[in-house]
């Protein structure tokens, strides 16, 4: 799963480079443009990413570094 994530943040990085919408005058739903929305869902996406970063790549030394300090 570890791999995944980082294949994840791979092609959001990717897709992050939204040069397909910069001159696309479409509206989304009547009245957000295309480009907007496309970000908006990018930004959902990356949410999403970001959580199974935590789930599933956070070192677990931090965590453990984290806790000896609160002991102490």
């Amino acid at each position: 799963m570890r791999s995944l994530t980082w294949l994840l943040v791979i092609v959001l990085f990717i897709v992050h480079q939204d040069f397909w919408y910069w001159d696309d005058r479409r509206l989304v739903f009547g009245f957000l443009p295309i480009g907007l929305a496309y970000h908006m869902m990018f930004s959902i996406a990356a949410a999403g990413v970001w959580a199974l970063a935590v789930r599933y790549a956070w070192p677990q030394t931090i965590e453990d570094w984290a806790e000896r300090e609160s002991d102490g």
